[in-house]
């Protein structure tokens, strides 16, 4: 094998941007830097608000979709006496068709 000094090929990552070095002949990677990211929260109490102002939303949000299951069976009891009504008063009708006719 040859011992000289090989041009390695410095290549960005397009997922993570990281920054690898490859040597083409041995066709490995050599080295590894991971992409330094900026700092997302500059002002702690900023970020402190920021939490808590989500905190109320996802009570809030919640409680709406708990109110929701809460009354989600008398919606369907409520669905399922029209269906009846409507089947009482037209006895001739045919059936609805089940989804697997639909294919």
């Amino acid at each position: 094998m040859a011992t000289g000094k090989h041009e390695l090929i410095e290549v960005r990552c397009p997922c993570c941007e990281a920054k690898l070095q490859i040597d083409p002949q041995l066709k490995a990677v050599i080295s590894y830097e991971e992409h330094q990211k900026p700092r997302s929260i500059e002002d702690i109490g900023a970020a402190v608000q920021k939490l808590k102002g989500e905190e109320a939303r996802r009570a809030e949000v919640f409680q709406k979709s708990f109110e929701d299951h809460k009354s989600h069976g008398k919606v369907l009891e409520r669905k399922f006496d029209e269906l009846l009504k409507q089947a009482k008063e037209k006895p001739d009708a045919p059936p609805p068709r089940k989804p697997f006719d639909y294919d």
